[in-house]
């Protein structure tokens, strides 16, 4: 049974080593999570795949349904999950085409279902979320991408924004006083759902642009998705050294 994870982001539909056995649909109490669940295993590690955005990339982060998809990976025996997706750099330490494993997160998103409790239970369950990423994962990769040659940067803090426009100067801003490296817009709930069930979650969050006023001028989207394919072009690699040590 695969008991690690790896949840594709926008331009990571599939993962090229993956040899695949099988893919399914997996049922949750809380709907259909992103598409089928793939099977199968790379260097010989077996792992489960998921596309959060769909097969065809057409699901906004906003409209994810990330209870269906955590729950998902837990009911067929996950434990352990690298979460891929891109950023918007914040801090200037971080620069297009580097790969940032957070170790802490701000959630500025609004109206999503953020929590598996609901009004059938008795009494109110905490969850601990001090420190929101597994640190023994985040050291898995950031050693594998030492060993890869990927530009890792070690540390940082992610801005989880509702999307799906990009945000503001002003917000950017805002988040940069509050102490945030990056932004984005899918690394919540995610993070805090794989939390409520025990997982280890760990993100590999790919730089494609300099965040709303950081740059030269308005954001370029074209230049965003050309950086966009390469960047999971390192990611791949990245997750084939991480799967190769583990």
């Amino acid at each position: 049974m695969a008991k690690l994870a790896i949840i594709g982001g926008t331009g990571l539909t599939r993962l090229d080593e993956l040899k695949v056995e099988r893919r399914e649909m997996v049922k949750t109490p809380f709907g259909a999570p992103s598409c089928p669940l793939v099977f199968g295993t790379v260097n010989d590690v077996p792992i489960v795949f998921l596309s959060r955005h769909g097969n065809r990339q057409s699901i906004p982060a906003h409209m994810v349904n990330y209870c269906a998809n955590i729950w998902a990976l837990h009911s067929v025996g996950v434990e352990r999950v690298i979460a891929v997706g891109v950023v918007g750099a914040i801090d200037d330490e971080c620069k297009v085409g580097n790969i940032v494993v957070p170790d802490q997160i701000i959630d500025y998103t609004v109206g999503r279902n953020s929590s598996f409790e609901g009004n059938d239970f008795e009494g109110v369950s905490y969850t601990d979320f001090s420190y929101p990423y597994n640190d023994a994962l985040r050291q898995s990769i950031i050693k594998a991408g030492e060993r890869a040659s990927v530009s890792i940067i070690d540390h940082g803090t992610y801005g989880a924004s509702s999307g799906p426009r990009l945000e503001t100067v002003a917000e950017i801003h805002r988040m940069e006083r509050d102490g945030c490296s990056i932004v984005g817009m899918s690394g919540m709930p995610e993070a805090s759902l794989a939390r409520e069930l025990s997982l280890d979650y760990a993100c590999c969050a790919v730089v494609v642009n300099p965040a709303a006023g950081k740059g030269d001028g308005p954001i370029d989207i074209e230049q965003w998705k050309s950086a966009t394919v390469s960047g999971m072009a390192s990611a791949q690699s990245l997750l084939q050294e991480t799967l190769a040590s583990i």
